[in-house]
C-alpha cells in the first residue's frame, strides 16, 4: 500500500486514482490499564453494543470498521484492542507501529489508571508513527459519582502535550 502524506493512512487498495484516493485505511490503536474498558469502547464503535460481561482481553484483538463520510471518503479502520495486563506490556509497540491513530483510555475512578494513560501518550509521542492523532479517554463517565479523576487533568494532559484531544464516555455515550 502506497502510504499518503497523512500519516498512517493508506489508500485501501493501493491505487493512485482520482476515484480511489477517498477510500482510506487506517491503524487503530487502543491502550490502557486492564479493566479501563477499551474492548467494551470498540464494542460499542463496530458493533453499537455494550457488553457488561465482556472479558479481558488476551494478547491483543483485532477488529474492523468501515465509515463513510460526508465527503464520499470511505475510510476502513483496523483496530487493534491491546491488553492491558503489564505483562503484555512489551508487545505494545508492535500493536502502535504504523497506527494513524491511538485511544489512549482510563477509568475515570482510578488515578493508577489516568496516570498508566499519561505513559502511554508520552510513548507514543517518542515511538509512534509521525502525526499520530491521540485521543485521551477518560472511560465510565456514568459512574460520576466514584470519580477520582477530575476531568481537568485530562484537558491538563492535553495542553502539555501535543496532538492530544480529550473527552470522557460511558457505555452510554
Amino acid at each position: 500500500l502506497a502510504a499518503r502524506s497523512t500519516g498512517g493512512l493508506n489508500n485501501i487498495n493501493g491505487s493512485s486514482s482520482a476515484a480511489d484516493s477517498n477510500d482510506l485505511r487506517a491503524k487503530l490503536v487502543l491502550l490502557g490499564d486492564s479493566g479501563v474498558g477499551k474492548s467494551c469502547i470498540v464494542l460499542r464503535f463496530v458493533r453499537g453494543q455494550f457488553d457488561p460481561t465482556s472479558k479481558v482481553t488476551v494478547g491483543a484483538s483485532f477488529l474492523s470498521q468501515t465509515l463513510a463520510l460526508e465527503d464520499s471518503t470511505i475510510v476502513k479502520f483496523e483496530i487493534w484492542d491491546t491488553a492491558g495486563q503489564e505483562r503484555y506490556a512489551a508487545l505494545a509497540p508492535l500493536y502502535y507501529r504504523g497506527a494513524a491513530a491511538a485511544v489512549v483510555v482510563y477509568d475515570i475512578t482510578s488515578p493508577e489508571s489516568f496516570k498508566k494513560a499519561q505513559y502511554w501518550v508520552k510513548e507514543l509521542q517518542k515511538h509512534g508513527s509521525p502525526g499520530i492523532v491521540m485521543v485521551l479517554v477518560g472511560n465510565k463517565a456514568d459512574l460520576h459519582e466514584s470519580r477520582s479523576v477530575p476531568s481537568q487533568g485530562g484537558t491538563r494532559v492535553c495542553r502539555e502535550e501535543q496532538h492530544v484531544i480529550h473527552g470522557d464516555v460511558s457505555k452510554n455515550i
